[in-house]
């Protein structure tokens, strides 16, 4: 296990610019123009279809985008997003903002500065599925290669060499005991600050219309208020009382066998989204499904999130999100601001603001509409 202490800060670049120094600006600029020349501001960004950015890795990791000007005098803000994808948001008990991306390994927002760290920092991989924080205030991050601990000084990566089934991790939680579960690519690993072990399910099938998968892949844990482990795969969802292994799907009523998130809401409720059912809830009796725009060929739901007034709020592929509550349901999407038709991750912080994270990167909630969050954005919230 290597440790390294690292840490990137983006540079956000703001100047004055002397009024001399802009009739210069100007002159040179005319000469630059009469030469032919053109000078690109544009950040450095890689254009990254949707669903491809949902379902796959980048092949090779890219640093968040610089910006290289050829003026030293005349510097202008650039709205640079957070990173292309980011696909999981937490928020520690210290108060700092973990954005998780799919290709720039984590961001940090402290609230003064943000922080970036990747494997050039001793970070395990580049694609962030999941991030918990453990009883000691460790930070703990599932990756495409493997887990990684963080402890406010150094990282620790623990791989297929340490235990883990899979390097390749699809879903983390921490349960009311303290015991870490990792989803993997191979099945279901748990961690108790020493060792990992192993927790069986049965196999599912392969389903390769969504990217990377096979037989044991778990893509969410979820631990209800009962202390049954719930776990989402693709031959339904599992829970676990302690004692014996029970299945719900669609032969019960489940909307789609391919499931991709629980949830249990503030009244018991348990909420699945599906990869090609869209979303319902199970009463403990009978499912209801929640009505959505769908689509002929499928109606991807990536997560679920209860905020603290008891809204259940989920994206929809290409349908932007939705925020149901017992008397309503509203949908929201480019008309509301919402840029991206692939939100993946939904968070409500320690000050009530609402945080969306997916394709184009970080968006908020005012209450009313959405709109983007960049990196100059963020160190003025």
């Amino acid at each position: 296990m290597k440790t390294t202490r690292i840490i990137k800060t983006a540079n956000i670049y703001r100047y004055n610019t002397p009024l001399s120094a802009l009739f210069l600006l100007l002159f040179s600029s005319c000469i630059i123009s009469c030469n032919g020349q053109k000078s690109e501001n544009e950040p450095n960004t890689k254009k990254t279809d949707s669903k491809t950015s949902l379902k796959d890795i980048p092949k090779q990791h890219t640093e968040p985008a610089k910006i290289e000007y050829s003026s030293p005098y005349l510097q202008p803000t650039i709205d640079i997003p957070i990173s292309t994808f980011v696909r999981r948001i937490f928020q520690d008990k210290k108060g700092n903002l973990w954005l998780g991306t799919n290709g720039d390994g984590v961001a940090r927002y402290n609230g003064t500065s943000l922080d970036y760290f990747s494997i050039n920092q001793g970070f395990g991989g580049v694609a962030v599925r999941g991030i918990i924080e453990d009883n000691e205030g460790n930070i703990w991050f599932g990756t495409e290669n493997g887990l990684t601990k963080y402890d406010g000084i150094s990282f620790t990566n623990f791989t297929q060499k340490e235990g883990l089934h899979h390097n390749s991790t699809w879903s983390l939680f921490k349960d009311s005991k303290g015991i870490i579960w990792i989803g993997t690519l191979e099945g279901i690993n748990l961690f108790d600050g020493q060792s990992f072990s192993t927790f069986s399910l049965p196999q599912g099938t392969p389903d390769y219309n969504r990217g990377i998968s096979s037989e044991k892949i778990v893509h969410s844990i979820m631990e209800d208020s009962k202390g049954n482990m719930w776990f989402g795969t693709n031959a339904g969802a599992y829970f676990y009382d302690g004692k014996s292994l029970a299945n719900l799907s669609e032969n019960d009523g489940l909307c789609n066998n391919a499931v991709n998130d629980i949830l249990e809401d503030k009244n018991g409720n348990i909420w699945f989204a599906t990869h090609y059912g869209g979303v319902c809830f199970w009463d403990g009796k009978s499912f209801h499904k929640v009505a959505t725009k769908e689509r002929a060929n499928s109606t991807e739901v990536w997560s679920l999130f209860e905020d603290s007034s008891g809204q259940i709020w989920f994206p929809i592929e290409s349908f932007g999100v939705y925020r149901y509550n017992e008397t309503s349901i509203t949908n929201f999407n480019d008309s509301n601001g919402l840029e991206s038709a692939a939100i993946q991750s939904i968070f409500e912080d320690d000050q009530g603001r609402i945080w969306l994270g997916g394709y184009l990167g970080l968006f908020r909630f005012n209450g009313i509409s959405f709109y983007h969050v960049s990196q100059n954005d963020i160190l003025k919230e």
